[in-house]
């Protein structure tokens, strides 16, 4: 069943005359006169009544004909939405983000690319990294963007951010006065870090025993805000990526540079290389790397 087929009976119908729907199609009116016979005999009806000066639609060819526009519709319409996902006119893309990580990577890259393609849109699901991995390798959400180190082979990669964690202290804390602050000076002191889940936790534990000491954990919060107020309370030292500390405005605080050794806060957009990457996601992530701060 040919759809430019379809079309022309469907044009003979609005007529009621094959000779003039010939003519319009510019056609041979024998040439059309076998395309609608072509048609009745794979449907297995009379689709016209040709007893008359005009053809005339039977029962059957009035059902035939309304099924006919729904079928041309549908194709017309997937065109339409084809060309709107290629032209990047329509699209979903799901992320998955680190509460910590989406602070900073909204509005960096989410709203400035919503910005270019307003019909875009984001589904944003909070989750730590570990569990945003999993769920790009098995398909639930298109993207991640995580801590660095990542599962070797299983990813395509984009870098984002490379940078370090940074301490905030009270601002009586004998710390404060210092240029920088070493991991060893962190020994006695008690830590203040993000719950368990968050890569960045493992990541200041496993620096601390590296520098010969076990972290002394005394709070722990999934809200980088409460974890200043903590701070703000002179409860203890707490540890932020460096872009996220220009959001802190809490006058009780210090923001201090951590030093000899720093912990890095390397954030990178993944992909599971296995799977289809649809025109906006492969659109989003050259954006990215456009406004990425790693050269």
């Amino acid at each position: 069943m040919d759809l430019r087929n379809l079309k022309y009976v469907l044009e003979v119908a609005k007529l009621h005359n094959i000779t003039k729907a010939a003519e319009k199609l510019h056609l041979t009116q024998p040439t059309l006169s076998k395309m609608v016979k072509n048609l009745e005999d794979e449907l297995g009806v009379t689709l016209f009544d040709r007893s008359g000066k005009y053809v005339k639609l039977t029962d059957s060819g009035m059902a035939a004909m309304e099924q006919i526009k729904l079928i041309i519709d549908a194709v017309n319409g997937l065109h339409i939405t084809l060309d709107d996902i290629s032209n990047l006119k329509t699209g979903t893309i799901k992320i998955g983000l680190p509460p910590v990580i989406s602070s900073v990577f909204v509005p960096r890259v989410v709203t400035p690319f919503q910005k270019k393609y307003p019909n875009i849109a984001f589904e944003l699901i909070e989750e730590g990294s570990k569990n945003i991995e999993n769920m790009v390798l098995e398909g639930s959400i298109d993207l991640g963007a995580v801590l660095l180190p990542v599962r070797e082979g299983s990813f395509g990669i984009e870098p984002f951010v490379r940078e370090n964690l940074a301490l905030v202290v009270h601002k009586s804390h004998p710390l404060s006065l210092k240029e920088e602050i070493s991991l060893s000076d962190l020994r006695d002191e008690p830590l203040i870090l993000f719950a368990k889940g968050f890569a960045m936790r493992q990541h200041i534990i496993d620096a601390c025993y590296s520098a010969g000491f076990e972290a002394n954990i005394a709070y722990e919060s999934a809200q980088w805000d409460l974890l200043v107020e903590l701070v703000s309370a002179n409860l203890g030292i707490a540890f932020l990526p460096e872009p996220l500390c220009v959001k802190v405005m809490n006058p009780n605080v210090r923001i201090m540079p951590l030093r000899n050794p720093s912990i890095p806060w390397n954030v990178v957009l993944i992909w599971n290389k296995e799977r289809y990457i649809t025109k906006c996601m492969r659109e989003f992530i050259r954006f990215l790397g456009e406004h990425s701060e790693v050269e």
